[in-house]
């Protein structure tokens, strides 16, 4: 259990490396949320002196620093200066919806990716393969906002899908089958374009992990024992190239949460994205620290989930780490 532990411990330090450049970075960015809420002429300037010294604005970057660090490690995240409620209560709904799109993306996205990405290495250099990588290329090339806005057009222009939050109106006094189905149609596009985001990095990386697979000598002594072409693929070879696709595991959900935050701030999602912008606007530090972190922690979770999938897959992980 030493490679998964020295993973563990490797996370804790990036968390603490991200909050100190994060708190940094944005501590000493010109102004701050008291600067923000001064051209209000309504707050006297004796109310904006009472909540720098309130939010602790005229103490040091170290002690302000250590003050947040401190009640961190106790589960405290600070307390949201525009939404006036503590970070943890803010943030816990918010991940839940990036979450109910990013989780279902994630596996539609490896589903489909996987099945198109070993056929195009089966039929290397062929029409199906080009067609594949025409289609890959051309989303490639494609800005996930371009993505977005077509999407949003669509659903606008159609009336078939409803955009803009995650439920419509009425939502309380709806039955639960009903109100599964409303979050399932306002969720469908955003799904939909957080998969196109990312299957063609999928398909690619399975394509060649396939091709290389597939070059291997005891793939030439399958064939020579006259195992079918559908058998020797999903049998033999993609098991053996299994290993690379797990560790892509993590990649792809960092690829695909620095997606969902474009998306959901175009659909009008109530996920991160939306509130990590509307911090950074109104300068609320702990709020958008706060994000950061969540969305860290979260990589990290995926990255630690691909490393237990190799460990439970190669055992010369197992030996080593044993060793």
């Amino acid at each position: 259990m030493r490679f998964l532990f020295s993973r563990l411990v490797h996370g804790i330090f990036l968390l603490i490396g991200i909050s100190v450049l994060a708190f940094l970075l944005f501590a000493l960015a010109p102004g701050d949320y008291v600067s923000e809420i001064r051209l209000n002429p309504q707050i006297s300037p004796e109310t904006l002196v009472a909540l720098r010294h309130q939010y602790g604005f005229d103490d040091s970057i170290a002690v302000r620093y250590a003050h947040w660090l401190g009640a961190a490690l106790h589960g405290d995240f600070g307390f949201s200066f525009a939404y006036n409620v503590p970070v943890t209560r803010l943030l816990g709904d918010r991940v839940a919806n990036t979450l109910l799109l990013t989780l279902p993306a994630t596996l539609l996205a490896w589903l489909v990716a996987i099945p198109i990405g070993v056929i195009s290495a089966a039929k290397q250099n062929r029409w199906e393969d080009r067609a594949v990588s025409l289609g890959n290329t051309t989303l490639l090339i494609t800005p996930d906002l371009l993505i977005s806005l077509s999407f949003l057009w669509f659903a606008l222009r159609t009336g078939y899908f409803p955009v803009g939050s995650m439920t419509s109106l009425g939502y309380e006094e709806m039955r639960w089958p009903e109100k599964l189905k409303d979050i399932a149609l306002h969720a469908a596009i955003p799904i939909t374009v957080l998969v196109l985001s990312i299957v063609p990095v999928l398909i690619r990386h399975i394509r060649a992990t396939m091709v290389e697979t597939l070059q291997s000598p005891f793939v030439r002594a399958a064939r020579a024992h006259g195992i079918p072409r559908g058998r020797l693929l999903f049998r033999h070879v993609f098991p053996a190239a299994l290993n690379p696709l797990i560790s892509l595991l993590g990649l792809s959900i960092a690829n695909l949460l620095g997606a969902a935050l474009i998306t959901e701030i175009v659909m009008s999602w109530p996920g991160l994205g939306p509130l990590l912008l509307e911090s950074v606007l109104a300068r609320d530090l702990y709020v958008v620290i706060g994000a950061v972190l969540v969305s860290t922690l979260l990589l990290q979770a995926g990255v630690f989930i691909s490393d237990l999938l190799l460990f439970a897959s190669d055992p010369r992980i197992r030996t080593k780490s044993a060793g």
